[in-house]
């Protein structure tokens, strides 16, 4: 398939590099930090715990749910406050935790990749998450990271695809968005009016009758070379529409 692409928005977690030993790093990082600095409050909220509360707090705030910095606070605030700590320990251990959160591994074919795609295209990042591409080092690849906390609305509402497209003064049929998730990435982007390019790093198969991505690959490298191979210019087509 061939079609114009004047800009790409990107997907990061589980697109760019997995989220799961990020996940893991966390609650590692923050139960020794605490063990080294309240250690009643990592007696009283093990990482099971403090799990689990984690997740009730999500639930509980969906006005939140496009936010997940805050909604990580809440939880480290409601932790420290149970178990009486000094709550000016409450930025330190948020820092601990966002220091953890950038500790990223990207998949062995991401970063060659991103090279090449925005070499050809403008990229911007367009995440649900709340990670720094410059903490991480990759911030030279993109024009631009919007977040959904930053928007005010998390994917897949189409705001904040015509609101990257609209930063990108592109129409939105030539921006191509590339993502992991079903829902939040294919669907919303389609919706919104964007081409679409499913990675599908493990195998799995589409199920949706309504629509399918314009692309899927199984690797960002996959979408490198299609880039490579495909004549993707198109005319400028002043604004969003």
């Amino acid at each position: 398939m061939a079609f114009a692409v004047r800009a790409i928005t990107l997907d990061l977690d589980d697109t760019v590099w997995p989220f799961a030993p990020i996940g893991e790093r966390i609650e590692h990082v923050l139960d020794e930090w605490l063990r080294t600095h309240s250690p009643e409050t990592a007696k009283r909220w093990p990482p099971e715990a403090m799990r689990a509360m984690r997740e009730r707090v999500w639930r509980n705030n969906p006005h939140l749910a496009h936010d997940l910095s805050a909604l990580r606070r809440m939880t480290l605030e409601i932790a420290l406050r149970d178990s009486g700590a000094d709550m000016a320990l409450l930025d330190p251990a948020y820092e601990a935790f966002y220091a953890a959160r950038n500790e990223v591994e990207h998949y062995p074919d991401s970063l060659d990749a991103l090279a090449r795609i925005s070499a050809r295209v403008p990229v911007a990042a367009l995440t649900n998450g709340n990670a720094d591409l410059t903490r991480i080092g990759i911030d030279a690849h993109f024009v631009f990271q919007l977040g959904s906390r930053e928007h005010g609305k998390a994917k897949p509402s189409p705001c904040i695809f015509h609101a990257a497209c609209a930063r990108l003064d592109c129409a939105h049929g030539e921006v191509l968005h590339v993502g992991d998730h079903v829902d939040a990435d294919v669907a919303g982007a389609f919706r919104a009016g964007l081409r679409t390019c499913w990675i599908n790093r493990d195998g799995r198969r589409w199920t949706n009758r309504q629509l399918r991505p314009d692309l899927e690959f199984d690797s960002l490298a996959g979408l490198a070379d299609w880039m490579e191979t495909h004549d993707i210019r198109a005319p400028a087509v002043a604004g969003p529409g």
